[in-house]
């Protein structure tokens, strides 16, 4: 009896160990979770438009499938809700947080050291629960004054500094202010502006992978 329970043992570790040489590396699933507001959310967009979703299905072009995409956008959200929602969000175990949030506090001209403490925040918790965070950078227009709009760019570039965390310069890079890429209000991107958010993104999220 004894025999034969070792011999299923080890015929069980031999196909253990076969398995495993036949399953690819970092065939573990990836969650990669994107916190911001209208633009994140495809605010005027199909949900499979907005940038998430395209992020999504240019990594599965490049073969790399293991991955789940969690769009956190909301309309009107401002870095106040930043830490609170993240705490909600850890429920599903994300690995990587995309976090793109503060336009709203600088539309409408919200204190800045309240939208920096709220990212510090934000970050902070990120980094307590190991996921690799990527900071997306804002920019607001100048008739806000050279010192709000100023301060504004600088706050992100001081966390993802403080933090050592990849900072995404701009967001609506090649998209803001374009009109090709932009709805009818010349603020919330079209699906072209989505995929070209996305394919700034995309290089961001392979160095977390």
């Amino acid at each position: 009896m004894k025999q034969t329970v070792l011999i299923y043992a080890v015929v069980a570790g031999i196909f253990l160990w076969l398995f495993a040489g036949i399953l690819p590396a970092g065939a573990k699933e990836t969650r990669i979770l994107f916190l911001g507001d209208s633009i994140t959310a495809g605010l005027g967009v199909e949900k499979e438009a907005a940038f998430p979703a395209v992020v999504c299905r240019m990594l599965k072009q490049q073969r790399i499938d293991n991955v789940t995409v969690i769009n956190a956008g909301i309309s009107g959200s401002t870095t106040a809700s930043g830490p609170s929602r993240l705490k909600w969000h850890l429920k599903t175990n994300p690995q990587v947080l995309v976090l793109a949030l503060g336009a709203n506090d600088g539309l409408r001209g919200l204190p800045l050291d309240s939208m920096a403490e709220n990212l510090d925040d934000t970050i902070a918790l990120a980094l307590e629960n190991n996921l690799c965070v990527i900071l997306a950078g804002m920019e607001i227009p100048p008739n806000y004054g050279p010192e709000y709009t100023g301060q504004f760019r600088q706050t992100f570039q001081d966390l993802a500094s403080k933090y050592q965390i990849a900072l995404i310069p701009f967001l609506l890079d090649n998209v803001g202010g374009v009109e090709d890429m932009n709805q009818a209000d010349g603020v919330h991107p079209n699906p072209a502006g989505h995929r070209q958010i996305a394919a700034t993104v995309l290089p961001y999220i392979k160095e977390c992978l």
